[in-house]
């Protein structure tokens, strides 16, 4: 048996933010210009969407206040019909079929395998019926997007990405976020870049951010404040409903000076995943699956499938676990979890069975890795985890 009479990390204590947005902050608050159109040009938030645009090689970026705005305002500004069909992973946060939802359209929902990602073979099945794809790169776990965007491509569908746990992840070399019509991040305290809240989407596509920045509540003329094709949006002016989802120049302030990190964070939280999932994947009680072959994953968090677990030895082993010191969820055994499909009630229609992505749920566990752990916490994790597996099967 291990020790763990020691202290355990804080698994949910983000990166300290950086002195950098500390004083912009004070510049800022100095200013009073807190809204992103009060300055006539090159505002917090305008040189946060230049400088987020240029770093994931897109054309356009628009920052508004959550990954799920970006959503929204996504499938808003494909000009889809109301009541249009949205294929989505079965596996994801509520917040994805609800921004389905709010935009006045129907989620369908696609299995997900035990390893986290979309069932190519009921995706297939599905999509001849659809009017777009919304790829949700769950816990950062990225498709099959070559067989995804074929697909699409074939049925003539756009393809919506979302990349919320997935900024620095990469697909082939090419940056996720980056592959279909658009793409959407989140700067919410649990991701890479850490905002408290925030989201932004990207796109080369100009008609469809002329209309996203109009409807994100760029009243009158101040769309001539984004870098954007300015007779698109000047097309859209009075015809769009605004739904003021801005980003305010505070989040800006704070995330700017964390766009430097993210490769060093990148890097270590890859470090940290692989090292703690080559110990438990050591041991016959769990099975960490790995990245696709053309993905370079982006991690903070890890997932594992346990191995043979009933569902009273599933939540003995989340007891023993928290016991030691680290919390772990079962997606499907967590009461109202946001991430079991189960609990979607505001769907309309029936909710199908989905057997696949049921019994995944059932026994897939997350734990949250930060970036900034050390060795040393990692090794309390993983024998924090090794140890409640012993304690439920001997």
């Amino acid at each position: 048996m291990r020790d763990f009479q020691s202290a355990a990390p804080d698994l949910h204590e983000a990166e300290p933010i950086p002195a950098a947005a500390k004083a912009a902050i004070e510049t800022l608050l100095r200013s009073g210009d807190l809204f992103r159109y009060t300055a006539p040009e090159d505002a917090p938030v305008a040189l946060l969407e230049r400088e987020f645009a240029a770093m994931m090689g897109t054309k356009y970026a628009l920052a508004v206040s959550s990954c799920s705005a970006a959503l929204f305002l996504s499938l808003k500004a494909l000009g889809l019909p109301k009541g249009a069909k949205v294929l989505i992973p079965a596996f994801t946060f509520a917040a994805v079929p609800s921004a389905v939802v709010h935009a006045e359209m129907q989620p369908v929902l696609v299995e997900v395998g035990d390893n986290y990602r979309i069932d190519i073979a009921d995706l297939k099945a599905k999509i001849a019926d659809a009017d777009a794809v919304l790829i949700s790169h769950m816990r950062g776990h990225t498709s099959d997007m070559d067989a995804i965007l074929e697909l699409a491509e074939a049925h003539d569908l756009p393809v919506i990405e979302d990349a919320a746990h997935s900024l620095g992840t990469l697909w082939d070399g090419k940056k996720i976020g980056t592959l279909g019509r658009v793409g959407c991040f989140s700067f919410q305290s649990y991701k890479m870049i850490n905002a408290g809240e925030g989201g932004i989407l990207v796109t080369d596509d100009a008609d469809l951010v002329a209309r996203a920045v109009i409807m994100s509540g760029a009243y009158e003329h101040n769309w001539k404040k984004h870098d954007i094709v300015g007779e698109m949006a000047e097309t859209w002016q009075n015809r769009l409903p605004l739904y003021n989802l801005r980003m305010q120049n505070l989040s800006a302030c704070v995330i700017r000076p964390q766009l430097a990190e993210l490769p060093r964070r990148v890097r270590d939280g890859l470090q940290n995943h692989d090292y703690v999932a080559a110990q438990l994947n050591d041991s016959p009680h769990f099975d960490v699956p790995p990245p696709l072959p053309r993905e370079t994953r982006a991690p903070d968090s890890i997932q594992f499938n346990l191995t043979d677990f009933t569902e009273a030895e599933a939540r003995a082993f989340q007891m023993f676990a928290k016991e030691n010191g680290v919390g772990v969820q079962v997606f499907g055994l967590s009461t109202d979890n946001a991430r079991a499909f189960w609990n979607w009630q505001f769907i309309e229609g029936e909710m199908p069975e989905l057997p696949k992505t049921r019994a995944m749920l059932a026994n897939a566990c997350d734990v949250r890795l930060p970036v900034r752990l050390t060795r040393d916490e990692l090794d309390f994790v993983t024998g924090a985890l090794l140890d409640a597996a012993m304690m439920v099967k001997g």
